[in-house]
């Protein structure tokens, strides 16, 4: 089993910042793709941020320029850096990781998912 854990949401007003964390545990042998998406009520959920085990990251044009992806190769740890937020970008942020597993096995994972609100 592979367990994602999230942190760093909340309640932010528009223009500020949080750091999402994301950290995976358990029988891991390697990590490939992480990223973060998000789904706001009635919508979809969307891409946000991936980055690639080598280091090369995406962005959803709607974030770029504000958010940053990063991980810890170390710590099995992917972050989300966001600033400038703004109330658009209030939803449901859930991390993704799929790798492999220590039986070789691939393996793709889901967060639990953490609240960010934009709101003054």
């Amino acid at each position: 089993q592979v367990r994602l854990v999230e942190s760093g949401g909340g309640l932010v007003q528009p223009g500020g910042s949080l750091r999402l964390s994301c950290a995976a545990s358990g029988s891991i042998f390697a990590i490939n793709a992480m990223g973060w998406y998000r789904q706001a009520p009635g919508k979809q959920r969307e891409l946000v941020a991936h980055i690639t085990s080598g280091g090369s990251t995406t962005y959803a044009n709607s974030v770029k320029g504000r958010f940053t992806i990063s991980r810890d190769n170390a710590k099995n740890t992917v972050y989300l850096q966001m600033n400038s937020l703004k109330p658009e970008d209030a939803a449901v942020y859930y991390c993704s990781v799929r790798g492999a597993k220590s039986d070789n096995v691939e393996f793709g994972s889901w967060g639990q998912g953490t609240q960010v609100t934009v709101s003054s």
